[in-house]
């Protein structure tokens, strides 16, 4: 019975931990007009109002140069927060509570999804 109860017990928090299925860059790239008021990325990409998105997966936050980042995102990189597929989830989900007090005034994605569709597509944008 023990280990029944110990089984039953691993799946569920197994089945807790946040997944998040393989995107379509395709998708994403759709997602990420959402995100084109404030942010670039690509060949020639510039920072705007948010900082450009080349190399995003596995640069630490808030180190891209010639941007202001808020205090709240140079600290977050500064306390060892480096931009990963999990991470990038968590932010998407709710910048604000994500990292409190950022300067990213867009609410947040809703759907995992377009979430998953718009991390596939950043990643087309990180050396092979």
């Amino acid at each position: 019975m023990f280990k029944t109860i110990l089984g039953a017990a691993t799946v569920l928090a197994i089945a807790a931990l946040p997944a998040l299925a393989d995107g379509d860059a395709e998708k994403g790239e759709k997602v990420f007009k959402k995100c084109k008021a404030c942010h670039d990325v690509g060949e020639g990409a510039k920072n705007k109002v948010g900082p450009e998105l080349n190399d995003v997966m596995g640069r630490t936050a808030g180190t891209v140069a010639d941007f202001g980042y808020s205090d709240a995102m140079v600290e977050a990189g500064a306390g060892g927060l480096v931009w990963d597929e999990e991470s990038l989830e968590e932010y998407l989900k709710k910048p604000k509570d994500f990292i409190p007090g950022n300067k990213m005034s867009f609410a947040g994605l809703r759907k995992d999804d377009e979430i998953a569709d718009l991390i596939a597509y950043l990643k087309t944008f990180a050396p092979q």
